[in-house]
């Protein structure tokens, strides 16, 4: 049974994943949401203003009152560089998808791993869910290596379910774990 927390801070070895405030704002259009490297296989696309930017925040600070909630700005070295957060919970069937993106200076680095373990660790021993899933676009692999290295496994790829913003439709590859997984994962750290 799911027991909601909302976003709670959570540490890494070298990240702080905390709640998003509207001081962020400026940070992050400088670092990923004006970036079409980031945005390219994302559903939506890169913002034009920094107002663009600071409306989503208000949207995102504000439902943070329900416990239901859990979107995680990621700071690296006192810099925001990337959002991690569960794009959908499933309360009855207790399974939560995790959505993710990091600003381009910042890839390659092992840094979005480190914070989906982080967010799978929460979500499996504090909320209490049975099932995580991850999904990325077939042209983006980079994003399928955190999902392996998180231990999710390849469950399916669906052919052009998604169209982009630029109407671009693109294949889409599913991963799920499941908490008994992650339970032997976790013991072999």
């Amino acid at each position: 049974m799911i027991t909601q927390k909302g976003t709670q801070t959570l540490h890494t070895k070298r990240l702080i994943l905390r709640k998003f405030t509207l001081e962020d704002a400026p940070e992050i259009f400088d670092t990923w949401t004006n970036d079409e490297r980031v945005t390219r296989f994302l559903t939506w696309c890169p913002h034009g203003s920094l107002e663009v930017t600071k409306q989503l925040l208000e949207m995102w600070c504000a439902a943070y009152e329900s416990l239901s909630t859990y979107n995680w700005v990621m700071e690296f070295d006192g810099k925001v560089i990337g959002n991690i957060s569960v794009v959908k919970i499933d309360e009855k069937s207790e399974c939560a998808d995790l959505g993710y993106c990091m600003g381009y200076d910042y890839w390659n680095k092992g840094l979005m791993t480190e914070a989906v373990k982080a967010v799978i660790d929460y979500l499996f021993g504090e909320v209490g869910v049975h099932r995580i899933g991850i999904c990325h676009a077939v042209k983006n692999p980079a994003s399928g290596k955190v999902a392996q290295k998180c231990g999710l496994t390849l469950e399916g790829t669906k052919r052009e379910c998604h169209k982009t913003p630029t109407g671009e439709f693109l294949d889409i590859c599913d991963y799920g774990i499941l908490q008994n997984e992650w339970e032997k994962i976790k013991s072999n750290r």
